[in-house]
């Protein structure tokens, strides 16, 4: 079984940025109009598509309220936390970097679809 998460957001440039940060490839790029309709990411076994509600509702016209107030929380593993700690700089913090009883280092930001993305690395 393979699961891949499709976030769906107004603008997808500023998220493909975003995800390229921490080296994930843009394998496939759909425009529509004059923008990004469709995108999609995959690096280190990671696999992330971005769809834009414009795009999202004219292929589908029924999932058009669902894509326009659908927000995901990605809990996304890292082996390394000082590199999430670098690749994102001075990027805004939602959640402060915080230990957690379960053994997890974490720190989460919203990435620029709107979407909260929680970094975590085991605690050795």
């Amino acid at each position: 079984m393979k699961i891949t998460a499709n976030l769906m957001m107004a603008e997808l440039e500023p998220s493909v940025a975003f995800w390229q940060r921490f080296g994930m490839e843009l394998t496939v790029s759909i425009p529509h109009g004059e923008k990004m309709g469709f995108a999609m990411l995959a690096g280190d076994g990671a696999e992330l598509m971005l769809q834009s509600h414009a795009s999202a509702s004219e292929d589908v016209p029924a999932v058009e309220a669902h894509c326009r107030t659908s927000k995901a929380v990605l809990f996304i593993e890292m082996p390394d936390f000082d590199k999430v700690l670098q690749v994102l700089g001075d990027w805004p913090v939602a959640i402060p970097q915080r230990d957690t009883f379960y053994g997890m280092r974490e720190i989460g930001v919203m990435e620029p679809g709107g979407h909260l993305v929680v970094f975590a690395s085991r605690i050795s």
